[in-house]
């Protein structure tokens, strides 16, 4: 139960003392100038050798074959691998060879940082080099990278796999795994094709507080906190929508942000509770402009990534280029089901929620129980590029009324391999149809639904002041990476996504291990029966170690009808 060193940590750290006891700081604070990479070299070298005469590059140890007077080692740097080559003789041209052969034979390690400087050759095997003419050591690493053997077609074995230790150590599992990177890479080109696009239509990128006094703009559980100085509650945004609206209030007849949204719901394969979010609002502009504006937008952005308007998509290839198919959501209800829920009640909807055998509860308005029978029976069909539009008024206190169909709303979201990647509407201007939907919201609230929305006060009041006719949108930028690089979890294109709490071995005294190893015998054991074969132990050795295991979360105590046991916590 106890946490130690391994042999390989206890051995890095015995090399970082003797560094320093040669006089080399493991980890230099001066700057170490680099004027090439691996990539540039390996895609360039054999075009003009004459470019590589001088070369200074930097990165991990990543291998080594050491074979005496002579050695090659793998760099690896932020593009890729590089072979070098080390002459003990060339390094150490006078008596004293400390540097090559006990610095870089013996004190050296895999997952070392080092700068070499030298030039560039090709071996006689024809493997493109850096001939080493110095090197120095710029950061000592303590802890041993997993090995991933690789053989001679690249295939993979042993490799570091595991999806909650490669999450979990993104830092190591980039560097063992640097394919990964593509997918981060990509991440960049979606968003900066988007803010591109924006750009070159003369829209404004903007910036929105994160805490925010109201959880408004969307349906969705908020995180609370607290803030002292003001003694005031404050949440975590759900949406920053509202802030964006006050700003065509104020003016502006475009403006966008990238940012983060916190949602304290759960967690699986396409949610976590910290997401990335694109929203965007354009003055003098409907839904079904913002329709074609989409079309436009994703299409570039999957050139942009990928060269091409056509990916890949798991078994799917997914086309994004324009025109999507359009269905307003009762006429895809009746598509996939054969029903048509369009006039339905309250009653009559949570009654076919029944027969289709999808759960609701009391909490659930008509607005909700439409969107469960969509949810459930429609979502995973829509593959292609789809809008769904016209949404019941129920679902979306913030969107505009449909202006030809009673009970409905101008809204639509788009669906791409099965999820939705956006939604959007012709935003709601009338500050007295906004209230009300607002006090409807208070009413879903009191019946218990955790996801209404809260009244804004200061929103009705912008909205008072007068807003120009407005189209908003929001995408779900980490779905849209999951699609561009045919992910199937919202983890893999997330740096850091949320994991529980890692579980840490517990480290005992000897005391501690003694009475829990007395314990491990069996399930449980009787109390008295544990202190009985402990006779040497004082009373107070033996409260304060029983406390200790039992604050520790190791051992319990539960009383029953025979005494007092001991169990396995």
């Amino acid at each position: 139960m106890s946490i130690g060193l391994s042999e390989q940590e206890i051995l890095r750290r015995e090399s970082l003392k003797q560094l320093r006891q040669l006089g080399i700081e493991p980890y230099p604070a001066e700057s170490y100038e680099i004027n090439v990479n691996a990539a540039d070299i390996l895609a360039n070298y054999e075009k003009d050798k004459t470019a590589y005469k001088t070369v200074s590059l930097a990165g991990r140890i990543m291998g080594r074959n050491i074979m005496g007077a002579a050695s090659f080692a793998e760099i690896q740097d932020s593009t890729g691998r590089i072979q070098v080559y080390l002459k003990r003789d060339e390094l150490c041209p006078g008596d004293d060879k400390t540097l090559y052969n006990t610095v870089f034979k013996k004190l050296l390690d895999i997952g070392d940082f080092i700068g070499v400087k030298g030039y560039v050759f090709t071996t006689q095997t024809g493997e493109i080099s850096i001939h080493v003419t110095e090197f120095k050591v710029l950061a000592k690493s303590l802890r041993p990278l997993p090995i991933v053997k690789r053989d001679d077609e690249g295939n993979v074995y042993d490799g570091f796999t595991n999806p909650e230790l490669r999450y979990r150590m993104r830092y190591v599992d980039l560097t063992v795994n640097p394919d990964y990177k593509q997918i981060f890479i990509k991440r960049s080109k979606v968003i900066n094709s988007m803010r591109n696009y924006f750009d070159e239509q003369g829209w404004m990128e903007v910036e929105t507080p994160i805490l925010q006094p109201i959880h408004g703009g969307a349906a969705a559980r908020p995180f609370a906190t607290h803030h002292n100085t003001l003694d005031m509650p404050l949440y975590l945004r759900i949406a920053n929508e509202l802030y964006l609206k006050r700003l065509i209030v104020a003016g502006f007849d475009g403006v966008y942000e990238f940012g983060k949204m916190f949602r304290n719901e759960g967690m699986d394969r396409t949610h976590n509770p910290e997401y990335t979010s694109m929203e965007i609002y354009v003055a003098y502009k409907d839904y079904i402009w913002m329709m074609a504006m989409v079309e436009e937008c994703l299409e570039k952005v999957a050139i942009a990534t990928n060269g091409s308007a056509t990916v890949k998509v798991g078994e799917n290839e997914i086309n994004f280029e324009g025109p999507y198919e359009k269905l307003t959501m009762y006429e895809s209800i009746q598509k996939y089901t054969g029903i048509d829920v369009s006039a339905m009640t309250e009653e009559e909807l949570a009654q076919t929620c029944k027969d289709l055998n999808i759960e609701t509860d009391s909490t659930m308005g008509r607005g909700k129980l439409v969107d469960e029978i969509f949810s459930a029976k429609v979502e995973a069909n829509l593959i292609q590029p789809t809008f769904i539009t016209d949404y019941p008024i129920e679902m979306t206190p913030l969107a505009k009324k449909h202006r030809s169909a009673a009970g409905l709303v101008e809204r639509f979201e788009i669906f791409v391999n099965g999820k939705e990647i956006g939604n959007a509407y012709s935003e709601l201007n009338d500050p007295i149809d906004q209230k009300e939907r607002f006090e409807d919201q208070l009413k879903l609230a009191d019946r218990g639904d955790a996801e209404a929305m809260a009244m804004d006060d200061d929103f009705v009041r912008a909205l008072e002041y007068g807003m120009p006719p407005t189209s908003g949108l929001g995408f779900g930028i980490d779905r849209i990476v999951m699609l561009m690089t045919n992910q199937s979890t919202i983890q893999e294109v997330l740096f850091f996504p949320q994991m529980r709490p890692e579980k840490k071995k517990i480290e005992l005294t000897a005391e501690e291990t003694e009475l829990f190893s007395l314990v491990s015998e069996g399930e449980q054991a009787l109390l008295s029966d544990v202190k009985g074969k402990l006779t040497e132990w004082s009373n107070k050795k033996w409260d304060t170690t029983l406390k200790a295991l039992t604050s520790k979360g190791i051992l319990k105590v539960a009383k029953t009808d025979d005494g007092l046991f001991l169990s396995h916590k």
